[in-house]
């Protein structure tokens, strides 16, 4: 019997566990790919806009030259917090199903990547999957196409190409940035009626310059309607244009799987898909059922960061210790 188990090895899962041992808990930590594994589907040169002492977890220093952490750094972090704090993380194990047993604890139902199912027995149970795995889909024809990836991670692979871009958040900037420099023709297609605010201020200047000066073309009110093997077709103030095209780009946003908090029996409520939960303990319907991070917001992903994320394991840890006399 594990006195908690914590699904997701994110930055706040992470920090969740890191709490729990400063209680006398070593928890142990399910995660169905590598630790840290939404940061390592970041863009291969992604520079945070935190600052790194707002990604901090647990009280171990984030050192860095840069005001601004990358990518790289991030790794190196919680990879090494995660080894020199001890932790127990069972990595390449999915958490396939979560059901409460009679006196409330749970089983759950891991899976390894072979196929092979084993269950384990816990009194807690902290949800801190995240949310990179599911993308929001477009929905529409030709999406499912080679071509179309939700996912960005470096420009070399699309020099020379015609690459459109679906979104107009940091992530679509930065891409049509580092595209631009390895010599792709850029299209950016976003809903918006101007630039979106949330762009890092750094960065939107250039963006902008870019785009005045032709090297990037921006389409303002406009949505992908379909996608071909040689071309796109965007929707623009009720017409439709269609211009050629390699690969496209759909930037799009991601959400929450909230599956196991369902079939384990908590409120989840529709449509939005916020989980019922204590924002002061984090405890969800369920007694002793958890949620930590990104999983706790509700349609927009953006609501929850690290750096709000991460203290979501000190309420947690607050709660187990007053309501379990077993914990120091």
């Amino acid at each position: 019997m594990e006195e908690v188990v914590i699904i997701g090895a994110g930055p706040c899962g992470l920090s969740a566990a890191l709490e729990l041992q400063k209680i006398g808990i070593d928890p142990l930590i399910i995660e169905k790919e590598c630790v840290v594994h939404s940061i390592y589907l970041y863009p291969t040169y992604m520079q945070f806009f935190s600052t790194p002492e707002l990604l901090e977890i647990g009280g171990y220093p984030f050192s860095t030259p840069n005001d601004k952490p990358y990518r790289l750094e991030a790794l190196n972090y919680y990879r090494n917090v995660a080894a020199r704090s001890g932790m127990r993380i069972r990595p390449y194990h999915t958490a396939t199903q979560l059901a409460v047993q009679p006196g409330g604890t749970f089983e759950l139902t891991v899976q390894n990547r072979f196929g092979s199912a084993t269950t384990i027995a816990t009194r807690h149970v902290i949800v801190a999957t995240g949310y990179f795995s599911q993308p929001n889909m477009l929905g529409i024809p030709g999406e499912e196409l080679s071509k179309v990836t939700h996912y960005f991670r470096e420009a070399h692979p699309y020099t020379g190409t015609k690459v459109a871009i679906i979104g107009g958040s940091n992530s679509a900037i930065d891409a049509a940035m580092e595209l631009l420099r390895a010599g792709a023709e850029v299209t950016v297609v976003y809903r918006g009626e101007t630039y979106s605010p949330v762009i890092k201020p750094w960065v939107k200047p250039i963006f902008e310059s870019m785009v005045n000066k032709g090297r990037i073309r921006m389409l303002f009110q406009s949505r992908v309607v379909r996608i071909t093997e040689t071309s796109v077709t965007v929707s623009r103030q009720g017409r439709e244009e269609e211009f050629d095209n390699d690969f496209v780009l759909a930037l799009t946003g991601f959400r929450p799987d909230r599956g196991l908090l369902a079939g384990a029996g908590a409120i989840v409520s529709e449509p939005d898909g916020i989980p019922q939960y204590d924002p002061a303990t984090m405890e969800t319907s369920v007694p002793g059922l958890f949620v930590a991070g990104v999983i706790a917001s509700g349609a927009n992903a953006n609501e929850v960061f690290i750096e709000t994320g991460r203290l979501h394991g000190g309420l947690i840890a607050k709660r187990i210790s007053a309501c379990d006399p077993a914990v120091n």
